[in-house]
């Protein structure tokens, strides 16, 4: 996709204040001087058996873009690809239900959508929010010195792999599904009361591959201590088994190259850092002053946050786990 739209025409609008040129996690639009919409668009396939949870976790997913921006989700319209045979709508409907839920858990109103006949079910959200347009939380921002704060475990993908082969331990599974429920909305809120420079969220690209981003935007390095990554229950016993998902492989074929590991780091941990996230958790890069006191903070709030790693001057690698 980065190929396809960097031959598309420049576009000329003072308004925008972030698009998509810099690989953000969303649009932000100046409407007032005090107000910016945040816009966003997700949707993908099950990657669970039960539809009410598979609408959890993709609206979850879904809104987690517009907290990562520092935003506060406002209105969705649902996206929905379902085979056109007149049956399985009670399933739908659970898909619908579950998804409804967790918007209103957000305090994001659902107002429309539009749904499509496809063979492979498809489900997920376009969602506004907005934010002040002087605290928008961007990619780049980084600054040397800073702290990077994780606020989710790693894991979801192998896990979910691990599941579809049948391996995968009930234990593992519920916490990878209360994971992927919870939003980000607490750790936004948080890191708004904070010097926090750049925010991302972790998703498909794995942590290393928003590192990556957020590293080239910012125009810095990032060093990560993998023993202060901490993972979902059974993810590196998963990882050791094989249990490793395509995006995982894809991930590491692309982003690689940008990385160097400590020959200390077991390999079965070092997949994990590729490992493609589904409503994963946000990324904060927050002021070396302020670092402890905002994961006091989300820690109170019962976010389960660890300082993964620092900034530093650009360099190569451009990361550097250790």
């Amino acid at each position: 996709m980065d190929s396809v739209l960097a031959t598309l025409p420049k576009q000329s609008d003072p308004n925008v204040l972030v698009g998509f040129e810099t690989g953000d996690d969303a649009g932000v639009y100046l409407v007032a001087p005090d107000l910016a919409l945040v816009q966003t668009v997700d949707f993908f396939t099950p990657i669970v058996d039960d539809p009410w949870t598979f609408g959890q976790i993709a609206a979850t997913n879904s809104l987690s873009d517009v907290y990562a921006m520092g935003g506060r989700p406002v209105s969705a319209l649902s996206i929905v690809g379902f085979p056109n045979t007149g049956r399985d709508l009670d399933m739908l409907e659970e898909i619908m239900q579950g998804g409804l839920a967790k918007m209103q858990e957000a305090g994001c109103t659902v107002i429309g959508g539009h749904s499509l006949s496809d063979e492979e079910i498809k489900f997920g959200y376009a969602v506004t929010g907005v934010v002040d347009p002087n605290r928008v939380l961007p990619n780049r921002g980084a600054l040397p010195g800073d702290r990077l704060v994780l606020t989710k475990r790693l894991g979801t993908g192998v896990i979910s792999t691990a599941l579809k082969a049948q391996k995968a331990s009930g234990d593992s599974v519920r916490a990878s599904i209360e994971s992927m429920q919870t939003l980000n909305r607490v750790g936004s809120e948080v890191a708004r009361e904070f010097e926090v420079h750049a925010a991302t969220d972790i998703t498909g690209f794995g942590l290393l591959g928003h590192l990556r981003v957020m590293a080239l935007a910012s125009k810095v390095s990032m060093v990560i201590e993998h023993e202060k990554v901490e993972l979902l229950p059974g993810a590196l016993e998963y990882s050791r088994q094989g249990y490793l998902p395509g995006g995982l492989k894809n991930n590491l074929n692309f982003i690689g190259s940008c990385v160097e590991f400590d020959p200390k780091v077991p390999q079965d941990f070092r997949n994990l850092m590729f490992d493609p996230q589904t409503s994963g958790g946000l990324l904060l890069v927050v002021s070396e002053k302020d670092s402890a006191a905002l994961l006091e903070k989300l820690t109170e709030r019962g976010v389960p946050a660890r300082q993964v790693g620092r900034v530093v001057p650009k360099t190569r690698p451009l990361i550097q786990v250790c």
